[in-house]
């Protein structure tokens, strides 16, 4: 009797120990480093590994009520490019969402700094025109209506790009927690 009252106890104690572990982890987020300088994610982005060589780091936004897709962050490092010719490319993934040419109130382009390095900052809103493969000439191009997208092109040793992508409402739900990163590399 004594054994199995020991086994129990046992067993209870290294399920509240697991479970304490799980809470303690669920918490934190991701560790990003620009140039030496760190800064750490919120705990709701879901971090994936990368699906190409051309990315460095990229994190999944669960989608809000209402979105049919989740929002995405992508980090990008050692791509070229002046942040200008970025900014124009990035504004040319968007249109209105009748299919129209953007106009000066669908995006706003503003001077920030990001691990103390300048840095254009893009937010576009309208038709995402959606490449699975951007460079690829014979990518199908699909049109996502009411999505909007912030966008970093930073100037650091290396040149980091860093995307939050996804449909308008989810993207909003995360803008604070991304501008808080952005600015928090220490």
């Amino acid at each position: 009797m004594k054994v199995l009252i020991f086994r129990t106890l046992a067993a209870s104690f290294l399920a509240l120990a697991f479970a304490v572990v799980a809470i303690a982890q669920e918490g934190k987020g991701t560790v990003i480093t620009i140039d030496g300088l760190k800064s750490v994610t919120p705990a709701e982005w879901k971090e994936e590994p990368p699906s190409n060589k051309m990315r460095y780091a990229q994190f999944v936004l669960p989608k809000v009520e209402g979105d049919a897709k989740d929002g995405e962050i992508v980090i990008f490092k050692g791509l070229g490019g002046s942040g200008k010719a970025n900014i124009d490319r990035w504004k040319e993934q968007f249109s209105t969402n009748d299919g129209g040419k953007l106009g000066e109130k669908d995006f706003k382009i503003t001077e920030i700094k990001v691990a103390g390095k300048p840095t254009l900052y893009l937010d576009v809103k309208g038709a995402y025109k959606y490449k699975a493969a951007p460079f690829d000439p014979n990518s199908k191009t699909v049109l996502m209506e009411n999505s909007r997208m912030l966008a970093a092109h930073v100037d650091a040793n290396d040149i980091y790009h860093i995307k939050l992508t996804g449909p308008a409402k989810t993207v909003e739900k995360y803008r604070d927690g991304f501008e808080k990163w952005l600015a928090n590399f220490k």
